[in-house]
Formats: C-alpha cells, sequence, structure tokens
C-alpha cells in the first residue's frame, strides 16, 4: 500500500488542508493520505501551537467520514523537535509492507535543502508537491523523485484562523462544522 504524509502542525485543520489531502488520495497512485500532526516543528515556535493532542483531535473530527484519509501521532512518540527524516525511518521501520511518499507544496520545495538529511529523503522517497502561487523555480523541480500534482489551492491559513477566531470572527466554511464546534467549545485560541 502506498500511502502518501501530509506533515504539519494543523494549528488548527482548514478546508485547504482537506482539498489538498482527498486530491492526493482521490487523483494519484496513493491509497491514503496520513495527516502526521507535527508535535513541534523546527521551524515554529512551540508555544504558538495548541496542545498536539488537540490538533490530532481536530483532524481526526475534520477527517471521520473520509476512509482515505488517516490522522497519524507518531510524532508525539519520537524525541522533538519532530526532523522528517527521524519519522520516515520510524514509520518504515513500524510498517515495513508499507510504501510511503511525503506530500507538500511547492513553497516547501523551495527550502527543502535545509531539511535534516533531505538528500536521503530524495533517495527513498517520492515527493508529491503540488503547485503554490509566486513560488520560485528550484533546482529540485525536475528531479525524478518528484511528482507534480495539480490540485485547487486556496489562499488561507491557520494563521488567518486564529487571528479571526480571536477577534470573535466567523470561521463558518473555512473548517469543517465539527472542528468549528470543538473550537467554540473548547474555547481553542481565544
Amino acid at each position: 500500500m502506498k500511502i502518501g504524509l501530509f506533515f504539519g502542525s494543523f494549528n488548527p485543520i482548514h478546508i485547504g488542508h482537506l482539498i489538498i489531502a482527498n486530491t492526493m488520495a482521490e487523483n494519484t497512485d496513493l491509497q491514503e493520505v496520513w495527516f502526521v500532526i507535527s508535535p513541534h516543528n523546527p521551524h515554529k515556535k512551540k508555544d504558538s501551537l495548541l496542545h498536539a493532542f488537540d490538533r490530532y483531535d481536530m483532524v481526526e473530527k475534520a477527517i471521520y467520514d473520509n476512509p482515505r484519509l488517516r490522522a497519524c501521532d507518531i510524532e508525539f512518540h519520537l524525541p522533538q523537535p519532530s526532523y522528517t527524516i527521524h519519522t520516515l525511518a520510524h514509520l518504515q521501520e513500524k510498517y515495513p509492507q508499507k510504501q510511503f511518499a511525503l506530500i507538500m507544496g511547492s513553497d516547501n520545495l523551495v527550502n527543502f535543502k535545509n531539511w535534516k538529511n533531505y538528500e536521503k529523503i530524495l533517495e527513498y522517497y517520492e515527493l508529491y508537491v503540488y503547485p503554490r502561487p509566486q513560488t520560485p523555480a528550484t533546482e529540485f523541480d525536475n528531479h525524478p523523485k518528484i511528482k507534480w500534482v495539480k490540485a485547487p489551492l486556496m489562499d488561507i491559513s491557520a494563521t488567518y484562523l486564529r487571528e479571526c477566531i480571536r477577534e470573535g470572527k466567523s470561521i463558518r466554511y473555512l473548517v469543517p462544522e465539527a472542528v468549528a464546534e470543538l473550537i467554540q467549545r473548547k474555547k481553542f485560541y481565544q
């Protein structure tokens, strides 16, 4: 089984994430897409993140009715901050019968050389990349391990959503209803 790993903070998960994941699951050779919730991305401040278990809960609520999408807490059990190469090695050891690939936006490809052991990632794993507007070309654009996937894009960010919540503005239609209800009930980001 070939699984696409969609890494992120998902702070909170929103419809842009869901559209990308569903496009990858439905329009590529990936059988499933796993949302790998990162407790601490080395490129982000940890104190800006909602607790990892709460973000995991939001992802689960967002994808409950799609059997091809799954929440993955593997990084909760690994040393922090999380590095993709370590997570990949751990997943491959835990699930030797599965084939893993990474899902990322072209904006992440621009900084890919800064990732820990990026050469090893490219040696052993395919990258499914969706184009992002105004992203400059990179040396990886024509790499044989990179598959470009046309996907609908929305100019929406978790930062924008958190600002809306803090300001008491509506996030209706920007997150699944179950996620909006959880955010409201638990007073996340207020």
